[in-house]
């Protein structure tokens, strides 16, 4: 059996109010470091990591420095979780992009699946290369406890591709800055043991 943690990165600039970050490189504010460290005390308290996998994305890095250092384990990057691309909306706020785009961006936020950002990437695709991503990974590990560090978007993707669920499920899997997602891995299934845990993150602001 394999131990699946799903991680998203701490606090970044343009999560409120909303901007679309995609693959802009955004440091992790002083709250979001502050996040990266609950995240990794409570994972050395309840996991043993055998390894840390990350997006390739600076703000990825920097969660993922932190949960590995108590285990003297160095994250991988992989592009295969480098979050979505946002082409024509990068950086601009949902109000900048809709008052261009107004069809794409309703449909991107009532009807994902569907939806084309323009020159950027559709859900079908950034579930398809998560779910390569993953794949790859569980092949090398057929036990142990693996961490996964990596964005909103890729998370949401990752757990769709786990739970088995349709890409119109998109919007209904809340992933929180610095979130814990358990899940395991036996037999070529998930069983998901915990989504979006957030309490180690209590009283920090």
């Amino acid at each position: 059996m394999t131990k699946l943690l799903i991680l998203r990165h701490g606090h970044v600039a343009g999560i409120a109010p909303l901007r679309f970050r995609g693959r802009q490189e955004l440091p992790l504010s002083p709250l979001g470091r502050r996040q990266a460290e609950a995240l990794a005390r409570e994972v050395e308290k309840r996991f043993r990591l055998d390894s840390v996998y990350t997006s390739p994305l600076e703000r990825c890095r920097q969660t993922a420095r932190a949960l590995g250092r108590p285990f003297a384990l160095e994250a991988q990057a992989s592009d295969a979780f480098i979050d979505i691309d946002y082409g024509a909306w990068q950086g601009l706020s949902l109000e900048e992009a809709r008052g261009r785009w107004p069809t794409e961006v309703d449909l991107w936020l009532d009807r994902p699946h569907l939806a084309r950002i323009p020159g950027g990437e559709t859900l079908a695709a950034l579930f398809a290369r998560c779910a390569d991503g993953l794949e790859s990974i569980l092949r090398l590990h057929a036990s142990g406890t693996i961490a996964l560090v990596a964005h909103e978007s890729v998370n949401r993707a990752l757990l769709l591709y786990a739970l088995e669920l349709p890409l119109s499920r998109y919007w209904r899997l809340g992933q929180e800055p610095a979130a814990i997602n358990e899940l395991e891995y036996e037999g070529g299934s998930f069983s998901l043991r915990s989504l979006n845990e957030t309490r180690h993150l209590a009283g920090l602001s």
